[in-house]
């Protein structure tokens, strides 16, 4: 069944936003009468009818609502961009598929890019989300520098760490992550964070950890990162 997006409670009658609207009439051809899915990104999902196929504000009318437990823990993935924004896109896009909290991009001494498009990101973020049929939309904040976010961690609770590619004493994340904390993991940019950067974030409680024997992409170490936490607290 197709799945929309809808930010608002699922209650009643509403209306699909113009976008959503036109993927539902135009594209897939739906029509008053059929039934769909619909998410709002706060943990409910819903059966609804479409009672007018307009192609701008297509309107829907809930028929039966469920509500989706949050997980015990959370993960935060705080990530450097990638030059390549595509690769950046596949990264938030399969994170958010295994499972998400938050998402930051952190712009660090080695960042190859420095400026992006959070709305072109939050509509990746949006269709993963349809995709997995998630209940809960994760939150995407906008870019911070390195040195601010870490600062701004200070409070953070939960176990924090930061994966970098220095050949210095380190344990694998597996190793390090305690089932059913929330986790605060930072993912450096294709040149790996500066030895100031790790520094900082030591001094900051950050703990210095390894994704693997072999060294990742930044987009693959992101993935890496969110589907060991997940795993972990599956077993």
């Amino acid at each position: 069944m197709h799945v929309f997006y809808v930010a608002q409670p699922l209650e009643g009658s509403l209306t699909l936003s113009e976008e959503e609207s036109k993927h539902c009439v135009q594209v897939l051809r739906l029509r008053i009468g059929d039934e769909l899915q619909v998410i709002n990104g706060k943990g409910s999902i819903a059966l609804a009818q479409i009672t007018s196929a307009h192609p701008k504000r297509c309107e829907i009318s809930i028929l039966s609502t469920s509500h989706k437990k949050e997980a015990d823990f959370s993960i935060h993935l705080a990530c450097a961009p990638t030059k390549n924004i595509d690769r950046y896109e596949w990264m938030l896009e399969k994170s958010t598929e295994i499972g998400i909290e938050k998402i930051t991009p952190i712009i660090c001494e080695h960042s190859e890019r420095n400026i992006i498009k959070l709305e072109r990101l939050q509509k990746v973020v949006v269709s993963a989300m349809k995709q997995s049929l998630d209940a809960y939309l994760p939150i995407l904040e906008e870019a911070v520098s390195f040195d601010t976010f870490i600062k701004s961690s200070a409070n953070f609770n939960g176990q924090k760490f930061i994966a970098h590619c220095y050949p210095i004493d380190k344990k694998s994340l597996k190793q390090s992550y305690t089932k059913g904390k929330n986790a605060l993991l930072l993912i450096g940019p294709e040149g790996d964070f500066s030895k100031v950067e790790i520094e900082l974030a030591i001094a900051h409680g950050f703990i210095p950890v390894s994704l693997s024997e072999k060294r990742l992409r930044t987009e693959t170490a992101g993935v890496v990162g969110v589907h060991t936490i997940r795993l972990i607290n599956e077993a």
